[in-house]
Parts: C-alpha cells; structure tokens; sequence
C-alpha cells in the first residue's frame, strides 16, 4: 500500500488513478495523518449481467445494430 501527501496526491493524481486502476491501494495523509484511501474498484456484476442479457436477446431477435425487421409473431414461442 503506497502513502502520499494531499499535496502530492495532488500533483500527481493521473499517476495514482493509473496505480489504482492496476490494484494499487493509495492511502493520502494530511499533515501526516491518514485521512483517505484511493482503491481499484470492481466491476458491478449486474453491469455484465444486464450486458450478458442485451447480447442474448439480440441474439434471439437476430437483430445487427444496423436495424432490421420481424413481424410480432416472431417474438412468442409457438410452442
């Protein structure tokens, strides 16, 4: 875990959003005491999950993001 000032903190957030961007935790200190963390966040599983169903029902309308056509009959089983 890497400790950095405000002021360098600062200075040189880029570096330590790309350090925390790669797993890094970032502990910043004010007056040498910490008073904040800087951590990699992980992905939102229903951020995948809402993915994974927008691909499977594209898939199942056989849509390309161009467009394209189907007549409503085609969207219920006909089981």
């Amino acid at each position: 875990m890497k400790t950095v000032s405000a002021r360098e903190a600062n200075q040189r957030f880029s570096r330590l959003l790309a350090a925390a961007a790669s797993g890094e935790q970032v502990v910043i200190t004010r007056r040498g005491v910490p008073v904040a963390q800087l951590v990699p966040t992980r992905p939102r599983k229903t951020d995948r999950a809402h993915a994974a169903a927008v691909r499977r029902l594209m898939r199942l309308l056989n849509l390309s993001l161009g467009g394209g056509s189907f007549r409503r009959e085609e969207l219920y089983d006909s089981e």
